[in-house]
C-alpha cells in the first residue's frame, strides 16, 4: 500500500484511484498477509499455539541459571539466590527427561521438538534443546574455565546429587577404551574431555590431581593451573582421574 502511495504523482496515478483497491485485493487474496502469523497460526497443534516448545524451556532453564550465577557473584542475599535457585529448579523439573513415558507421550530420555496441548511429544530427533540442557548440567556441576584455567565451584549444586551407596561407574578414556570404577558413598562422578572427575564433600575445598605416571598433586583450591588444563583440554591422557573435595556448605 506505502509503495502505491509513491506513485500518486507518477504517470500512473492516473491508474491508481480506480484500481489500487482491486490490486489490494488480490494481493491479500494471494498472500493472506494480515492473517499469516508464523508458524503460531499455520502449525496450529504442531509447533504453534498450545505446544509445549522444549527448546525454548531449556533456553529459560539457562538464562536463569546465568542470572544465578551472576547473584552469587555479586553477593547478593542468601533469600535473593535461594528465590532465584527455587526457579531454576522448577523449570528444570518441567523439562521433559524428569517426566513419566506416561505423561510425556514418549522415552523421556529421548529428545523431541514439541509437546501439544492434545497429544504427547512430537518430532524426535537431536535438537537444539539437548545443547542447552548440557551447558545447563556443567553449569550445575560447576564446571568453568577463566583464562585458560579449568576450575571448579559447584554453587548451585543439591546435595542429594551424592551417592548414598556403592554405585558403579562407567565411562570411556581418551584411548577409547572402556574404564569402570567403584566410587566410596558420598560421592557424584562425571567426565569432562574424558578425565574422570570425582566430587566429594568435605569440609574445606581440595583436589588431588592423579596422573598416568602414577603421581598424585594436591591443592588446596579448586583451581587447575593452565598447563595442567591444557592437558585435559588437548586430551593427553596425562591427566588420569580429579577428586574434587567439595566444601559441604557451598552445597544447595
Amino acid at each position: 500500500s506505502n509503495a502505491l502511495d509513491q506513485l500518486d504523482n507518477s504517470t500512473y496515478g492516473s491508474y491508481l484511484k480506480n484500481e489500487k483497491q482491486a490490486l489490494l485485493d488480490v494481493y491479500e487474496a494471494v498472500f493472506e498477509h494480515k492473517s499469516f502469523t508464523g508458524r503460531s497460526g499455520t502449525f496450529y497443534g504442531y509447533e504453534g499455539l498450545g505446544s509445549i516448545y522444549w527448546h525454548m524451556v531449556s533456553k529459560l532453564q539457562l538464562a536463569v541459571q546465568e542470572v544465578c550465577l551472576i547473584a552469587i557473584e555479586n553477593g547478593e542475599s542468601e533469600k535473593v539466590i535461594g528465590k532465584l535457585l527455587e526457579h531454576y529448579y522448577e523449570i528444570n523439573a518441567g523439562v521433559g527427561v524428569h517426566k513419566s513415558p506416561k505423561l510425556y507421550g514418549a522415552f523421556p530420555t529421548d529428545p523431541y521438538s514439541h509437546t501439544p496441548s492434545n497429544k504427547g511429544a512430537q518430532q524426535p530427533g537431536m535438537t537444539g534443546q539437548v545443547k542447552e540442557d548440557i551447558i545447563s548440567r556443567f553449569g550445575e556441576l560447576g564446571v568453568f574455565v577463566l583464562n585458560g584455567s579449568l576450575y571448579f565451584n559447584p554453587c548451585l549444586l543439591r546435595k542429594d546429587e551424592f551417592t548414598k551407596e556403592n554405585r558403579v561407574f562407567n565411562y570411556v578414556n581418551v584411548n577409547k577404551e572402556h574404564k569402570t570404577f567403584e566410587p566410596t558413598p558420598g560421592s557424584l562422578c562425571y567426565t569432562f574431555c574424558q578425565v574422570p572427575i570425582i566430587y566429594r564433600l568435605s569440609d574445606k575445598n581440595r583436589l588431588e590431581i592423579e596422573r598416568k605416571d602414577g603421581t598424585i598433586t594436591k591443592a588446596d583450591s579448586l583451581k587447575l593451573d593452565v598447563e595442567t588444563s591444557a592437558e585435559i583440554f588437548n586430551r593427553t591422557d596425562v591427566i588420569r582421574k580429579i577428586t574434587v573435595y567439595v566444601k559441604e556448605s557451598i552445597l544447595k
